[in-house]
Formats: structure tokens, sequence, C-alpha cells
């Protein structure tokens, strides 16, 4: 078919339908369904509408949550917050009363990362716009939402306005074909494509995944796949909506109910791109050759099955030589090592990423009735309060604490070094969060990102594991 004019990406249909004004130069602003708040991003933006006397322009549209400074041990009652993270908390505390937003404090069993407590709380609903000063806000298009990350001056600007200055970006369709192979997850699909693409590759653009690989995941995996488009460079990720979104969806806390619930989801059956659809770049990656993998370097483009060897510098080309030569030199990693032989000191399942109940359940599969490498240090950290509470209520605490994990409170935890939970220098880490670089997890700290079956695999074993060895 060929393209008309009315024929539109799932991304133009949302877009469109929240322009309030569009100036002759093509910026626009753009209406905000729902703002998410956290400790770090958010004092300096309520402090400057204190300073104008300005109030949040749609106090119930926004939901506040601490996340990224909290400890998560479980005296994290006692305190344990270094000094500035104190205060960051504290002053959301008082922010979220002083506004009269949604909050959901750390004594609060719905707490957590607010990318898993906003889709948990029904504040996540397709066709919406969603934004939040975090990166990962992409995680939430895995509902058929316009989700991305903003800085802190755009936090003040929503919180007064509740509209976004933007430019539109390009559309780019990322097609998995066919269906995974056992072993192989929703992480491995979202890094294997980041490997294809670099994390410039998807500058300018918003994803939108598709493909049977995309459709047969649930929405845990949607959402881990959405949560890294920011990694490939790409403003957003998104997948259209289907009766998997809508069964999620259906009796959350914050979700419309009744008549509202009807009219929604017909509204939500039109969000999908037309079949002439125009792309400006179209990458299509066949979901049987893609395999679990792990990260080598200090970049989430550095991406190898995990059957591979470590690479030589001189494997690239351009710039990229002294990239993965810095890469090599940061890791402590010999070139020509199977990756299957890198030893590691300390397992991290969580984050925004991996922090869901699926993730703790692919986990506790491989870790039932096994016990962790002794010396190994590893920990589990939900990523809310009520993810926590049905891992418990299933067994899989029991399964993680049997193997030697520690059990830890919702947060975003050793996901990065803003919190108690990081890495030494040389130390390195087993993770299913999002990122690599270096320091991320902790000032020379090493990261290998991997899915949470391969975490735990790698947790039995004291080193990168194929996790279809102990399947």
């Amino acid at each position: 078919m060929s393209p008309t004019k009315s024929s539109k990406t799932l991304y133009d249909k949302i877009w469109d339908a929240h322009v309030a004004h569009e100036a002759d130069d093509g910026t626009c602003l753009l209406y905000i369904d729902r703002h998410l708040v956290h400790e770090v991003t958010s004092p300096q933006a309520f402090e400057g509408l204190r300073m104008t006397g300005r109030t949040v322009r749609k106090p119930g549209q926004t939901i506040a949550v601490p996340d990224h400074n909290v400890p998560t041990t479980l005296d994290r009652a006692n305190g344990g917050m270094n000094e500035e993270s104190r205060i960051q908390v504290e002053a959301l505390d008082k922010n979220a009363k002083d506004f009269g937003i949604h909050y959901y404090p750390v004594s609060d069993v719905r707490q957590g990362i607010v990318h898993i407590v906003g889709p948990e709380q029904g504040w996540t609903l397709p066709g919406m716009t969603v934004v939040c000063g975090d990166s990962h806000t992409a995680t939430h298009g895995a509902f058929g939402a316009l989700a991305h990350g903003i800085g802190t001056s755009e936090v003040e600007h929503v919180l007064a306005t509740q509209t976004l200055i933007q430019q539109k970006s390009k559309n780019m369709k990322v097609e998995i074909t066919g269906k995974l192979r056992p072993g192989v997850t929703a992480k491995d699909i979202t890094l294997s494509v980041i490997g294809v693409t670099g994390t410039a590759g998807g500058t300018g653009y918003v994803i939108e995944y598709c493909g049977e690989a995309i459709r047969e995941l649930s929405m845990e995996g949607r959402m881990t796949v959405c949560n890294m488009a920011i990694e490939g460079g790409a403003r957003a990720g998104i997948i259209a909506p289907d009766e998997k979104t809508f069964e999620y969806c259906m009796g959350r806390p914050h979700a419309p109910k009744g008549a509202e619930w009807e009219a929604a989801v017909t509204w939500w059956k039109t969000l999908f791109s037309d079949d002439d659809a125009q792309w400006d770049q179209v990458i299509t990656l066949k979901a049987e050759d893609i395999a679990p993998v792990v990260t080598w370097g200090t970049s989430p483009e550095d991406v190898l099955p995990i059957t591979a060897n470590v690479p030589s510098a001189s494997d690239f080309t351009g710039g990229k030589v002294d990239a993965a030569q810095r890469s090599l030199d940061y890791m402590g990693l010999k070139p020509g090592t199977p990756l299957s032989e890198v030893e590691i000191d300390t397992v991290f399942i969580g984050s925004c990423t991996n922090g869901r109940i699926e993730d703790l359940r692919a986990a506790a599969a491989i870790l039932k009735g096994k016990k962790i490498k002794d010396g190994l240090r590893a920990m589990i950290v939900p990523g809310s309060g009520l993810v926590r509470a049905q891992a418990e209520e299933e067994g899989l605490a029991d399964i993680f604490k049997d193997a030697g994990f520690e059990w830890r409170l919702a947060g975003c935890s050793m996901c990065l070094a803003m919190n108690p939970d990081q890495l030494s220098p040389g130390e390195r880490c087993a993770a299913t969060s999002n990122r690599n670089f270096e320091g991320r997890q902790g000032r020379g700290g090493r990261t290998h990102l991997m899915s949470p079956a391969m975490a735990a695999a790698a947790a039995i074993t004291g080193r990168l594991t194929d996790v279809r060895d102990l399947m």
C-alpha cells in the first residue's frame, strides 16, 4: 500500500492528540497527562514554584515517590541515609504535602521505584503522555504511552503548566520476528537491539517495537524492552497496546472504572500504527538469532552472546578503537578470554529494568535448591513494596534467602551510586540494571548487564554463565 496523508504511526497519533500549540518553526507545546517525580530531580523545581508564587497546575496528575537515595536494608526506618540523601527525601516529603500531590513515602508498602509504582497503581495507561525527571521514563512506553525523561527546568515547567515544549522526533520501527529460543528474554532483546544500533543509533527517534516476539512478551517484558530505549539514544520507546495491556491495567487503583473504562478501551484499540504508515528507519532482527547476552565494556552497546570471547580493540574501527581499549582497561579484561570464564564478586538483581515479579520468578527458577558461590555478595531488591510482598507470598523470598542472597527493601539500590548499595573499586558485578558506565555502580566498579536468569546463574557459578547450562 502506498502511504497516504492520513497514515500515522502510533507515535504520530499520540503526539497529534496532545499538541496544544505549534509554532511556525515546528516547536510544540505538548499536553502532559501524567507527571512522575522523585527526590533527586525535583527539589529545585518545587523551589522555583515557591519563588514565583506558583502552584502545581494539576496536582491530581502528579505522583511523587522517593527511590534513588533510599537505603534498601531492613533497618532503613532507623536511618542509614547520608546527609545529602536525607535532605532530598525530606524535601520531597514536604513538597508533596505543600503542593498536594499524590505521594508514596518510604513508610508506605506501595513505595518503590517510580517506574514500577506508576504502572502498578494504574497511573500509566495507553495513549498517555508521561514524563519524569529520569531518563528511564521510557519504561512506560510498554503501555502504548509516549513516555520520556525531562530535565529539572522542564520538571518545573510541567508542574506549573502541565505542558512541555517539544520538537517532534522521527519514527523508527524495530521489528523482532519469530519466536525466542529457551533461555532468551526481553533483556536479551533490548540489549541485542542496542548492540545493532549503538548508543547513538536512536538519536532523534521514537522507537516502536513490534513483531511476533514483542507481542508474545508479558507486560513486564515489554517494560524491560522500552526501559532501555534511552540507552540506544532514542527519545522514547513504545509498544502498541493490546489485550495483554488492557488486562494488566484493569482494576488497578487509578485505572478508569465502569463506563469510563469501556470508553477508554474503545479509544485504546485505535492506538496502533497504520499498515501504510511511513517510517524514517526500520530495523529487523530475527528472534531465533538472539542468544543470552552480557555486556563486556562500559557502554550498553558493548554486548555479546555469552558464548563469545572478550573482543580486542583491533576488532573495531574509527573512534571505537580507543573507546574499546579504554573499556577493556577499565573492566580489567584480556582480549580473547571466553566471557563464560570472567569471574564476578557481586550479583545485583533489581532496578526499574528488572525489578518486577516476573523477573524475580525467573531468578528463583534458576536458584531453587542451589547455593551462591562462596564469598560472593548477592542481593535481590524488589522494585516495590508490593512486589516484595508478592514474592514473599509466592515463596520466592525463601528461595533467595536459602540460596544466600540478601533480601532487600524496595528502591533503586545498586543500579546507581546514589545510595549505600555500591561497588568498591575493582569489584565486578553481574547486574540486571540498565547502565554499565564507568563508576555507575560505584567508583571503579565493573558492571556486566544481563537478564535476571543470567544473573542468578552467575551467582551460582561465580562467573558469567550461560543460563541454558543450568536450565
